[in-house]
């Protein structure tokens, strides 16, 4: 069911809710942070400020939307606040040693007035166009993905001065800031997962080795390295050329689990990157033993010792990226990622932390079980599994809240210019 009302939320909604109170000034942002919220978790099929707004009984287009752009609240708070809450449970607590993924995502978006939109790489639809971009940490730690941190790229055609403007900053920059926030928190990755957006730049690398980070990330198959042989001697050769060069025995067959498993073939070398001291360990993996009969093939790099960083290493470490992936399924899909009626920044990034409050209310239900005990008659394995458990409860509610409100219904469909009978 589309419609539903705030006074139809389960009890389980407003006791997290007011767990950030304390950071909402007034009675007015309290109940809009819920309104939003709940706008976000409901069946709307747009969660854009509008649509929210008309499909809930007793809320307002405008008092949602001053919400999220002139009233006085602070994202970067609700976003430590969602993070400390998830570390206060035993079941969702973060724990030492995760993956660090970091990724960035694009989405389309028409017209030039949005803050960041311009003509740029849309990994969401492999090519070029209008859209905005934003840059994410995001922890796997074997139980649970949590989003932790966002950030919105704004290209340089996007800002009045170009790349001269002090608002830009270029995204392994705007990376770099958000693991560093991380580990002000005292979240120490056991590793960094990059994708080779971020893995074939040397700089990034040689940030995080100063910061002491172990890494995973790919690399671009022009990107050249030197290959240490039994003489000692090093020849620099680009990663595509040395895939074609090595004998179809120097791969091993190896299985990924992912959500269907997939067999590749990988080997390992141990080289040298310009302007990186020491060997780093690489690997390539192809769908094909052969690199003739590949059509998918990958290049990835790590400064893990080489006792570690096996073949099987390589494919288990990097196969946990996809849950990034998965979660920004989930967040566009079912939340409005990236569906908004704002502009500026500001707004833009308080949309995306309210997002993440969603996800996160769902993720700390379905981890703890309060969905499972009153909503659902099976075990609740997944995002959507959960959150249809906490629809379902809305559903309920609303019709217990209809049989004694149908006045108030009838002049909402009324406003909307429908006869409700």
């Amino acid at each position: 069911m589309r419609e539903t009302t705030p006074s139809a939320m389960p009890p389980c909604f407003d006791k997290w809710c007011k767990r950030f109170d304390d950071l909402l000034r007034t009675k007015a942002q309290k109940r809009e942070f819920r309104n939003y919220i709940g706008g976000l978790l409901g069946e709307s099929e747009r969660k854009n400020i509008y649509q929210m707004a008309s499909d809930a009984v007793g809320v307002t287009y405008h008092k949602l939307h001053h919400f999220l752009t002139d009233a006085k609240w602070s994202a970067s708070e609700i976003n430590e606040r969602r993070l400390k809450i998830m570390n206060k449970c035993n079941q969702t607590k973060i724990s030492r040693g995760f993956s660090l993924i970091v990724d960035d995502s694009g989405h389309r978006k028409s017209g030039n007035f949005t803050a960041g939109v311009s003509r740029q790489y849309i990994g969401e639809i492999g090519k070029t166009d209008n859209g905005n971009v934003v840059v994410t940490t995001h922890l796997y730690d074997g139980k649970k993905s949590l989003p932790l941190d966002i950030e919105l790229y704004q290209h340089s055609l996007s800002l009045p001065d170009g790349k001269n403007d002090p608002e830009f900053k270029k995204k392994p920059e705007l990376a770099l800031e958000l693991i560093d926030k991380s580990v002000e928190r005292g979240y120490k990755p056991g590793i960094v997962l990059i994708d080779s957006g971020y893995g074939n730049n040397t700089n990034f690398l040689f940030e995080l080795e100063k910061r002491n980070f172990k890494y995973l990330g790919g690399l671009a198959k022009n990107r050249k390295v030197k290959v240490i042989n039994n003489l000692k001697n090093s020849e620099e050769i680009r990663l595509d050329a040395l895939a074609q060069s090595l004998p179809e025995e120097s791969f091993s067959e190896i299985t990924i689990n992912l959500e269907k498993p997939k067999k590749v073939w990988v080997t390992t070398i141990e080289v040298e990157i310009s302007r990186l001291e020491g060997t780093r360990m690489i690997a390539i993996v192809m769908n094909a033993s052969t690199f003739e009969n590949a059509d998918d093939i990958d290049y990835f790099i790590t400064n893990v010792d080489p006792s570690i960083a096996t073949s099987q290493w390589f494919i288990d470490t990097y196969s946990q990226r996809n849950w990034v992936e998965v979660f920004y399924r989930e967040a566009k899909g079912w939340l409005g990622l990236k569906e908004y009626q704002v502009r500026d920044k500001k707004s833009l990034e308080r949309h995306f932390i309210l997002v993440f409050c969603a996800y996160t209310f769902i993720l700390w239900h379905k981890l703890t079980g309060g969905l499972r005990r009153r909503w659902a008659n099976k075990s609740l394995n997944t995002f959507p599994e959960a959150l249809e458990a906490f629809r379902t409860a809305i559903s309920y509610r609303f019709i217990r809240w209809l049989d004694h409100n149908r006045d108030v219904f009838v002049a909402y469909k009324a406003s909307l210019g429908y006869i409700w009978a």
